[in-house]
């Protein structure tokens, strides 16, 4: 199984193939397109994120020790962001995410290259998927 850190080395690999960022956003909104569609009945007030200028909705489920996200956007930049989130995080323990250093996002210039409201998205949708895992981590003891 990938760990966090291999998933996450393998998204800079793929940003690294960029030099210009019209087409690292362009790698975004087509890893946003690859995402496959939030079911209807999770596209609710509670899972929607607070703190995101676009509409961004996450469904966490638990099953065996383990945390499956799944997510969409109504903007495609942002779809890409939440996706790359997803592959780095989906199907990994509580405590796995909890730890988790999230390097990629500043290695592939995401973290300059993003409007601040988008930026505070990110971290909105980072922080949500963190909460997921502590009450998950809760529910096991």
């Amino acid at each position: 199984m990938n760990t966090i850190n291999t998933l996450q080395d393998e998204i800079i690999e793929e940003f690294n193939d960029f030099d210009d960022w019209m087409d690292k956003y362009q790698l975004l909104i087509d890893l946003g397109s690859e995402q496959p569609s939030l079911p209807e009945e999770y596209k609710n007030d509670q899972n929607l994120i607070d703190g995101c200028q676009s509409r961004v909705w996450l469904q966490a489920d638990y099953r065996d020790g383990i945390v499956y996200f799944q997510a969409e956007s109504d903007a495609l930049i942002v779809k890409g962001i939440v996706s790359l989130l997803v592959k780095v995080l989906n199907g990994h323990s509580p405590q796995d995410i909890i730890d988790a250093d999230l390097y990629f996002i500043e290695r592939i210039g995401l973290k300059e290259h993003l409007s601040p409201t988008r930026s505070n998205g990110l971290v909105a949708m980072l922080k949500q998927m963190k909460m997921y895992a502590l009450a998950f981590k809760a529910k096991e003891s």
